[in-house]
């Protein structure tokens, strides 16, 4: 009989540590495959922002006086902001967006039609970018696959200056 329970418990031992390596390995895969998506979602946030900083350089070379402190004030938060997510890119593992992709192309050419347009439309289509912002900003915080420590940085420090943006570029004077 104690053969038998020696012999019961190499085969249960050895099953029940095969199981809990191939639950390791479950897990791995499973927080490899979840980083891999927070790392695609900060991206598509940190591609925003470069569009942002992009539109807003583009903004301040067209700009005259007295709006000019207040756009470059905007632009040094975007910068800020993109400097934050791609470290959290890096530290993920992951490779930053150096970028804008299809948005920045798009946002850059309503920027430059607006600018030649006059000051209501240019400041129309940069408070049109920051609303965009604010939308990505929220998918990313309903996105489970995004850590709790980004999410508490979009909310205190990322959607809050969003929000404050436009009520910056509201207040600006037009021609």
């Amino acid at each position: 009989m104690h053969d038998v329970i020696v012999r019961y418990t190499r085969i249960y031992g050895r099953k029940l540590q095969a199981h809990r390596m191939l639950q390791s390995c479950i897990n791995q895969i499973t927080n490899m495959s979840d980083t891999e998506k927070c790392i695609e979602s900060c991206n598509k946030l940190l591609r925003g922002e470069i569009s942002a900083t992009e539109t807003y350089r583009q903004a301040i070379e067209k700009c005259d006086g007295a709006n000019l402190e207040v756009l470059r004030r905007i632009l040094g938060e975007h910068e800020e902001s993109v400097t934050s997510l791609s470290s959290h890119v890096t530290d993920m593992g992951g490779t930053p967006a150096t970028g804008s992709g299809a948005w920045g192309a798009f946002a850059k050419a309503v920027e430059g039609t607006a600018a030649f347009l006059g000051d209501s439309p240019a400041i129309a289509a940069l408070i049109e970018g920051e609303r965009h912002g604010i939308e990505e900003y929220n998918d990313a915080l309903d996105d489970d696959a995004v850590m709790e420590e980004i999410k508490a940085r979009i909310r205190v420090d990322m959607k809050p200056r969003l929000m404050e943006h436009i009520n910056l570029l509201q207040g600006l004077p037009t021609v």
